[in-house]
């Protein structure tokens, strides 16, 4: 869901959402998305507060882009968060939009190739460092000689979504190489919702690159046309439910939330 509320208004949309019967909350991670009129909070900060508010929903991003956060500090957010809820966090991630206010309004680099690049390097150094041992990394963007503790719950590593725009290649490479996919089609209109056609053809190709027979994730927003069944059928393992942010998001989405999981 966005992360443009007051943070006790998704504390308390995370606590009804675990109440219906959902399995996990995640939150945007934008800085002011695409709009002036709705407050935009860090996400990190209130998934901490919602894991001491819940006990069993899986809770993360959807998805932090890694260029312009310092990945030291995700993997001390994400372990941190991963001990407050006993084991629960998960680590999405991507390139990030919007380019001009999340990035260039900040002076954050925006070249797609530069934050690809840097969005490598950050999920091996995160991924190093969560290990709890002393990591001793000299990369093209970032310099370490440190170890961090503690190390997560989970071992070797809370998941690490991958989300990408279809067919667009390389999001989905590296995707493969971590536990799991989230992917948007990409249109002349910007972006739009997978069918179970578009996941079928999406799953098979990260099978393709895939180089471990560990549980892989794929992670995907419905199109409202198709049921839970047919995303089921095409390889779905998380359905999401979300809505736009815009003016009254918060009593839109909290209606589908309260009314739970759509039946198969």
């Amino acid at each position: 869901m966005p992360n443009m509320a007051e943070p006790a208004v998704l504390v308390e949309l995370a606590v009804t959402a675990e109440a219906a019967g959902w399995d996990g909350v995640f939150l945007w991670d934008h800085l002011t998305y695409f709009t002036d009129d709705l407050p935009t909070v860090d996400p990190w900060v209130v998934l901490g507060a919602i894991a001491q508010a819940t006990s069993s929903v899986r809770l993360g991003t959807m998805v932090t882009p890694l260029s312009r956060r310092r990945p030291w500090h995700v993997a001390k957010e994400v372990a941190t968060l991963d001990h407050l809820s006993g084991g629960r966090a998960v680590l999405g991630v991507g390139l990030g939009v919007p380019v001009d206010r999340d990035f260039e309004a900040f002076g954050e680099r925006s070249d797609d190739g530069l934050r690809a690049e840097m969005l490598d390097e950050s999920l091996d150094l995160i991924s190093a460092l969560w290990s709890g041992e002393h990591v001793r990394h000299e990369g093209e963007h970032y310099q370490v000689d440190t170890t961090l503790q503690p190390a997560p719950v989970q071992q070797p590593r809370p998941p690490v979504w991958v989300a990408g725009r279809w067919p667009n290649r390389r999001p989905f490479e590296r995707a493969a190489r971590w536990d799991g996919v989230a992917p948007l089609m990409a249109s002349t209109e910007g972006i739009g919702l997978c069918r179970p056609d578009d996941v079928r053809t999406i799953v098979e190709f990260c099978r393709g690159q895939r180089v471990t027979t560990a549980p892989f994730d794929v992670v995907v927003a419905a199109h409202w046309e198709h049921t839970p069944a047919e995303y089921a059928a095409a390889g779905v393992t998380w359905l999401i439910q979300s809505w736009n942010a815009e003016p009254g998001w918060v009593d839109a989405l909290g209606e589908l939330v309260e009314a739970g999981p759509r039946p198969a």
